[in-house]
């Protein structure tokens, strides 16, 4: 009994101790740790805590030092803050404090259709590389769209070009240990699994298990890159099927903004993978313009600054003047989020927000669901999403700033994911990804503050137990 206390004791001063924690996380592990002694002990050291692995880490950190600096534009400036307005130009140099990226113009956007759009325009791509093909995906299947790109890529590698291929090792397992993942490899492709899991038993003393790469990058000869929300996978999504199809928005880039994505991938290539990519990464950007949109990578992850997700997020939504529209699949924020989405409303800027109606995550859904009266309160418009899981990630300031990428406003994408977005300044851009939100609204059914009132109790304590989880991440 004496040890038991003891060991308790230890843990409450550890989650005491621990740096980065705000006081509701402290709170609820103390709680569960003094109800549940040994299943809350174990929890916390196996769940509780962000952590890599101190060689993963350590790795980690000499591939970044190791790095070449982003290189300057030889051709114009590579910061073109004068082609920004003033008043959005601090949300830029957060990025920047973030990712080290400068805004850089000079690239060319487009919206692509749908996912399986998206699957064709990036096969097509490939298909067409002259020197190098890069790809990660947090979710990567071995099905219609999946092997789209399995074989694009074996294509590819047998005409000369180098081509490599990045999944998370959970998210992406039953292509990784299927026969694609070593056909690619024989056929000269390339693999590396990111955050791999090894020994189950023995991966928790190495680290925590569920942090992982949600990143979902292409970037084809260094001037072509995708960003957004959508894995490779078929819209269907079979490993869920009863919540198909799933919806997602990416953006094709050309322009220098694909060495931004190019340093992402590297970064996430070389700590996993034997590989040194630097000369790559020293290249100059010599390529000509190819459009008018000023873009940013904003790269974030539980070894980059704490709370860096929220504080995007959060700026963009203080920075707004007349319209927010945020679409996103997972609504679990932090106190400081959910006061500034509520306050953007009281203030008195048109606040709308589109979730799904059916999440694949049962206790997401009910989490998300719990802050409705508040936001409805405060007058931000809500609207769920019938015509499949709404996955994009998207937010668009006041007509003429987008955010989009692969971060939900949840702690997950907060504290435990590596997640890639790119901010952009583009009024036209942003008018089409806006149009895309409203046909994604016109799809949607309004919740009311009527309706949520005539929620049984029951259902109300359901989601406020579940929304009490949400420290605990």
């Amino acid at each position: 009994m004496a040890l038991g206390g003891l060991l308790e004791l230890a843990v409450l001063a550890r989650i005491l101790l621990r740096p980065h924690r705000d006081p509701a996380s402290r709170i609820a592990w103390m709680v569960v740790v003094g109800v549940l002694p040994v299943l809350g002990m174990l929890a916390y050291l196996l769940l509780g805590e962000v952590n890599i692995g101190r060689r993963r880490l350590k790795r980690l950190h000499a591939v970044l030092a190791r790095m070449p600096a982003f290189p300057r534009w030889v051709g114009d400036a590579v910061e073109p803050m004068g082609e920004v307005p003033e008043r959005y130009r601090h949300l830029f140099e957060l990025g920047r404090s973030i990712s080290a990226f400068s805004p850089i113009g000079g690239n060319g956007a487009q919206l692509l259709p749908n996912s399986d759009a998206t699957i064709e325009a990036m096969v097509a791509d490939i298909d067409a590389a002259q020197e190098h093909v890069h790809v990660l995906f947090y979710i990567w299947l071995p099905d219609g769209n999946g092997c789209k790109v399995v074989e694009a890529l074996k294509r590819a590698a047998a005409r000369g070009v180098t081509c490599r291929a990045m999944a998370d090792a959970l998210g992406s397992r039953t292509i990784i240990r299927g026969p694609h993942w070593a056909a690619m490899r024989a056929a000269g492709v390339h693999v590396a699994a990111g955050l791999p899991i090894g020994n189950p038993f023995l991966r928790p003393f190495r680290g925590r298990i569920d942090l992982r790469n949600h990143r979902k990058i292409a970037v084809i000869d260094d001037r072509i890159t995708y960003c957004g929300s959508q894995n490779c996978a078929d819209p269907e999504f079979l490993i869920k099927a009863k919540f198909g199809p799933w919806v997602d928005a990416m953006i094709r880039f050309e322009g220098p903004i694909a060495r931004q994505n190019q340093f992402l991938f590297a970064g996430d290539w070389m700590t996993c993978a034997d590989e040194n990519l630097d000369e790559l990464l020293r290249r100059p950007l010599s390529m000509p313009a190819q459009g008018k949109t000023v873009a940013q990578v904003i790269g974030t992850g539980p070894t980059v600054r704490y709370s860096a997700m929220p504080e995007v997020f959060e700026s963009l939504l203080f920075a707004a003047r007349h319209e927010v529209i945020v679409t996103t699949p997972y609504y679990v924020p932090n106190e400081s989020l959910h006061s500034a989405l509520c306050t953007t409303a009281y203030r008195g800027v048109d606040t709308t927000i589109v979730l799904p109606a059916r999440n694949d995550s049962w206790i997401v859904g009910a989490a998300s669901r719990s802050y409705y009266a508040d936001l409805l309160g405060a007058g931000v418009r809500i609207h769920e999403y019938q015509g499949g899981l709404l996955h994009a990630k998207s937010l668009t300031l006041d007509g003429e700033v987008t955010l989009i990428g692969s971060a939900n406003m949840d702690r997950r994408s907060f504290d435990l994911n590596y997640e890639n977005n790119i901010l952009f300044y583009d009024p036209a851009l942003t008018d089409t990804v806006r149009t895309r939100q409203y046909d994604y609204i016109a799809r949607s059914h309004p919740v009311t503050k009527q309706a949520v009132a005539a929620w049984p109790r029951s259902r109300r304590l359901w989601n406020n137990l579940i929304a009490t989880l949400g420290p605990l991440l």
